[in-house]
């Protein structure tokens, strides 16, 4: 039995891979929920109850999509150029605290000059912090893996440190409560980003964030960019092969850093609308723990680094993570919605694996008889 890479893959099994994987995990998630004494199909029945159908569902997916497009864009801009940002959780804390410096300082101007102020600063930030690894790749060739992944320890010290261990410009002052219990300082209203109403029936209307809209604007620029540009061909070259770039006289060293500030401007993109959208308050706590910068490499990974195919990831995604805050109570542990969700993704990702490498059998050809020497003749 061997593992080997595959040159292509055929259609069928694009669409075959992702449907089998899912099947396999609702199948196993289905013993799990066996075990632990649940009925498989009215857990099933609620998740989609409340990811996708129950009034407002389809409002609070969109919500948690948000992040998961723009944070899923981040990382599938880099890994498409086989550059492995895993700073995008960083990059996000960095985009909510330019966004929100933003909004603060152009306090008493229009709603959209602070909006348009709010989305560069999230950008401007965004892309500054991932630039840092990006020039130690291009010209120290250090691993941006390593360096991505310290970055967003340090950013999440300096959210930290900006509201709870500092009296910076963040942080609200004003009142006795707000300096004994540490807290960020409330945007005002025409800072909020606003909401779009989509109505898809008598009974059913959606209301579409702002934050994503632009991701799937963001998602079209990114994909005309790899298409019909000669950046995103140079860009291609180089994930392709690096020595082949060179020698077609690619500036491979401007592209590195080039595409790291896309990926982060795309995640502190994800941080201002969190700051925007929902939050309207630079919430270091809230921040952390949502984890939407590594799970936008989930997404990523799933969509195979295509733009519009991380938006329909993100969703789902997005409706599972709706489902399962919805699911947790006194009858239902939150440590089995996560045990549910991991189940789902890890099939998905074992399923990607099938695409790329295939397994093969050979059976092992049955070596010559060799010929037995003549013994020496007596003489």
């Amino acid at each position: 039995m061997r593992i080997e890479r595959r040159l292509t893959a055929p259609r069928w099994l694009v669409v075959a891979v992702p449907v089998a994987s899912l099947v396999a995990a609702f199948a196993a998630a289905a013993v799990v929920l066996l075990v632990a004494g649940k009925d498989p199909v009215a857990t099933y029945a609620r998740l989609f109850d409340r990811g996708f159908i129950a009034p407002g569902a389809l409002t609070n997916t969109l919500v948690t999509a948000t992040p998961l497009l723009l944070t899923g864009l981040a990382a599938a801009a880099a890994f498409r150029m086989k550059l492995w940002n895993i700073g995008a959780e960083g990059q996000l804390y960095l985009g909510a605290v330019g966004a929100s410096g933003a909004g603060l300082a152009l306090h008493g101007r229009p709603g959209l000059v602070i909006i348009a102020g709010m989305i560069a600063g999230g950008l401007v930030a965004g892309a500054a912090w991932a630039v840092v690894p990006g020039l130690l790749r291009a010209y120290f060739n250090t691993n941006e893996i390593i360096t991505t992944l310290m970055l967003n320890y340090v950013a999440g010290l300096l959210l930290t440190y900006l509201i709870f261990d500092s009296r910076s410009y963040w942080r609200d002052l004003t009142t006795f409560s707000a300096r004994a219990f540490p807290q960020g300082k409330m945007l005002p209203d025409a800072a909020m980003w606003p909401n779009f109403n989509l109505v898809l029936g008598p009974i059913v209307t959606l209301n579409v964030p702002f934050g994503f809209l632009l991701g799937i604007l963001a998602a079209t620029v990114l994909w005309l960019l790899y298409r019909s540009t000669s950046f995103g061909f140079d860009a291609r070259v180089q994930g392709d092969s690096p020595p082949a770039a060179r020698y077609a006289g690619v500036r491979t060293r401007r592209v590195v850093v080039a595409m790291m500030g896309l990926s982060g401007a795309l995640a502190g993109l994800g941080g201002a609308s969190e700051i925007g959208d929902f939050r309207h308050v630079l919430d270091p706590r809230g921040l952390q723990q949502a984890g939407f910068g590594y799970a936008g490499i989930v997404v990523a990974a799933l969509a195979r680094y295509n733009p519009f195919a991380v938006g329909v990831v993100a969703f789902l995604l997005g409706g599972l993570a709706n489902a399962g805050y919805s699911l947790q109570g006194p009858d239902f542990p939150a440590g089995l919605v996560g045990v549910l969700q991991g189940m789902i993704l890890f099939f998905a990702l074992g399923g990607e694996l099938l695409l790329r490498y295939r397994v093969s059998f050979s059976a092992r050809r049955a070596e010559p008889p060799r010929a037995v020497a003549a013994a020496p003749v007596a003489e």
